[in-house]
Order: structure tokens, then sequence, then C-alpha cells
């Protein structure tokens, strides 16, 4: 573990501080270059875009320009460790969007006093970009955060630790579903956590047909239920009329665990309590609720996933956030609404059930993989993953009528 931690440091120290760096896109070795790139040929463009707004994304970047934005209330699985403690996570980000889905993508750290200073500052500089993803925000001020962005910005705003974790998760989550043979319509599903993942996870599978009175959330007090007055507006939601009130008591005949807490907190025993053919979904990085081996150990039944490579079956933002933004960016979306993100959950979903590329089966390490109980979602360097969830999010944009443009001719066929 010294070894990774001193590699890690040194990934991000050298030969040059920091992930991300600026390119130049067009020719500045000439006289002539430079009078185009700047005075007096850049008045053209500065003339055509006063004339017209739209003329922006035709002389400029914006619309392949990606705003990742933090504060640093909830980084990773460390909290709150400010804004500059943020910086080598937002960019990470911006590398995986420029290499997954080629989006430029620029890392943007505020520091403020309140929630809306931070609202106020984001939105002041919205226009800028083509989208926004935030980020490692803390609940419950990441709620009030995005929806107000949402309103006040004419462009996409997304915070990846919700959406992008919900919509892997509900992708993962249907196929290990089908393959145990149970319907989510009638599944029991226990949430381990009540913060901005859980919540949006819960509420993508509600649209994809849970139903939300077969859900038991709990937070570090147990289980949410309607006769506790400590719960805030957005815990209220999952508020379940019952007499459960451990973790036990959720568990019993329960057909899913979905963990987004913190590590070792599902003990092995537990298990025992839920119904046969269980899905367990422990994805608190980089410990999850559970350990795979623990599991397993304990019943032969189960469908197990984590948000770790190192095991099979990894939720991963990674398989549809830089492809959900390059759908959007490409129609020019002014919102990324729910039925943009239910096309990736479906489109995501159904990858895993094709025969594997050679080249994903080289890059994961593995002679083989068939859709199962080792493979319910893709790996996350499948190249289908950027033709395919751009294509379905940037119909569904088109579709759902929040697109400014059409589909281009020919786009990822």
């Amino acid at each position: 573990m010294a070894d990774f931690r001193e590699q890690a440091l040194r990934y991000h120290a050298e030969p040059k501080p920091g992930k991300i760096s600026i390119e130049i896109s067009k020719p500045a070795e000439t006289v002539t270059d430079l009078a185009l790139a700047y005075s007096p040929g850049v008045a053209e463009p500065v003339r055509e875009i006063a004339a017209d707004v739209d003329n922006v994304y035709k002389y400029t970047g914006k619309g392949n320009l990606v705003a990742v934005i933090s504060n640093g209330t909830a980084i990773l699985g460390l909290g709150n460790l400010g804004p500059m403690a943020s910086k080598p996570v937002m960019e990470g980000k911006a590398l995986l969007f420029k290499r997954f889905a080629n989006l430029d993508s620029i890392d943007i750290e505020v520091s403020h006093r309140s929630t809306e200073d931070f609202i106020n500052t984001v939105a002041n500089i919205a226009d800028t970009f083509g989208g926004i993803n935030l980020e490692d925000i803390k609940a419950p001020e990441c709620f009030e955060i995005e929806k107000e962005l949402i309103k006040r910005c004419n462009i996409p705003v997304f915070h990846d630790d919700q959406h992008g974790t919900a919509i892997v998760t509900a992708a993962g989550m249907l196929n290990a579903l089908e393959i145990q043979g149970k319907d989510i319509k009638k599944a029991i599903i226990v949430c381990m956590g009540a913060g901005a993942a859980a919540i949006a996870c819960m509420e993508l599978l509600i649209k994809c047909g849970a139903q939300r009175e077969h859900i038991y959330m709990l937070d570090t007090k147990g289980v949410i239920h309607t006769r506790r007055n400590d719960l805030n507006e957005y815990k209220k939601l999952f508020a379940n009329n019952t007499d459960k009130r451990s973790l036990e008591d959720a568990l019993m005949g329960a057909d899913v665990f979905v963990g987004v807490s913190g590590p070792d907190v599902l003990p092995a025993e537990a298990l025992k309590l839920m119904a046969d053919k269980p899905v367990i979904f422990a994805c608190s990085n980089p410990d999850p609720e559970i350990k795979p081996e623990l599991a397993h150990a304990m019943r032969d039944d189960i469908i197990m996933a984590t948000g770790r490579s190192d095991y099979p079956n990894q939720v991963n933002n990674v398989l549809c956030f830089p492809f959900i933004f390059r759908g959007a960016l490409d129609v020019r979306a002014s919102v990324i609404n729910d039925e943009m993100k239910l096309a990736a959950v479906h489109a995501i979903r159904a990858i895993a059930k094709e025969p594997v590329p050679q080249e994903v089966l080289t890059a994961a390490k593995v002679s083989d993989l068939q859709f199962g109980k080792q493979y319910i979602i893709p790996k996350p360097m499948d190249p289908r993953l950027l033709p395919r969830v751009a294509r379905a999010v940037a119909e569904a944009a088109v579709a759902s009528g929040v697109a400014r443009i059409s589909l281009p001719q020919n786009y990822y066929r």
C-alpha cells in the first residue's frame, strides 16, 4: 500500500504537476496566423457572435467544453477537505472527459461563504461552457445547488455524484435482477446510506419500476421511517411506514442491498436474512460495505457488485458521465432530463448482453466475459460505450424537446 501511495503521488507530480494542460488548436507560427488568431482577425467572429449569440458555437470551443466544479465539501470518501484538496479529483474528471469522450474540460474550485454564493458564482460564469459537471458537494446542499443552477443556466448542469452513480447503478441492477429471475416492481430494496448518491439511486430505480414502499433507506440512526422527526425534506421522501428499525430488520426477506455509505457496515451474517438469490451492490469506495470474499463465502447464490476495479461488476461513473455530456452537447441540450438518464441506463445495460470485443478482454486482462453473475455491466474501457450511450442520450434529448439542434447526420452510426 505504501508503494501504491508513492506511485500515486509521483503520477500526479511528475514530470509536470497535475493531469491536464491547455493546447492550441489552430496554427500560430506566422505573422498571418497571429493576425487571424487575435487582432485584427478576431474581430470578425466577435461581430458574428454579437449579431447572433448562437454563433459562439461556430467560432469558439464552447460546444465542446465542460466545467468540472466543486467546493470540496464531500471529496470521494474523505469528507469536507476544502476546495484546493478537491483539485486533484476535478483534474481527474477533466482527464476522463478527454480520454473517453474527447471533451475539453477545465476544473474550477469555488471558495464561498454560503450556498447562495456558490450558486451565484457558477451561474455567473456558466455561459463560458457547453455544460457543467458538479462534483464532490455534500448533501443536502448539493440538491439545492443543482436545482437552482438548472433553473438559472441555459446549459446542462449535472451533479455526477448523484446522477452518474444512479445511472450506472440502475443499469447494473436491472441486469442483475434479470439474471436472478426477479421483477424490480416486486423487489424489496434496502439502501444503506441517505446522502446525495443514495437518494438519486433510489429515485432512478423508482423511475425504472421499483416501488417506493418497497424501499427501506437507512442513515446513521437506522431505518428512515414516518415516525422520525429529524428528517430533511429529501429523506422524508423515503420515510417508510414500518416498524423496522435496524439494518437486520430491513434485510429480512430483502432482494437487494445497495450500499453508498461506508466500509464494513454490512455484517456477513446478515446476508442470511435476505431472500433467495439476492443482489448486493456494496459501492463504498475504496472499501465496500462488505468484502466480496466474505459475501460469497456466506452465500453462493448472490450477485455482487462494488465500486472497485479489482473485482467483477464495477459500478463506475465513467461508464456514463463522459458519454451523457457528449450526447447532450452535440445536440446543444438545455438540460439533462430524466428521459436522457433513462436512455443512458438502457444503452449501458444492453451492451453487457452482447459479445465482448477482444480489445476489451485484453484491457480487462481476462480471457472471457459473458453476460451473467460475474458480468452484469460493461467494462469502462469498452469502446462501444461512447457511440451507443452518446447517441441514445442525444436521441432522447431531441425526442423530449430539450435539444436546440437536430441530431447530426450519421451521428455515431
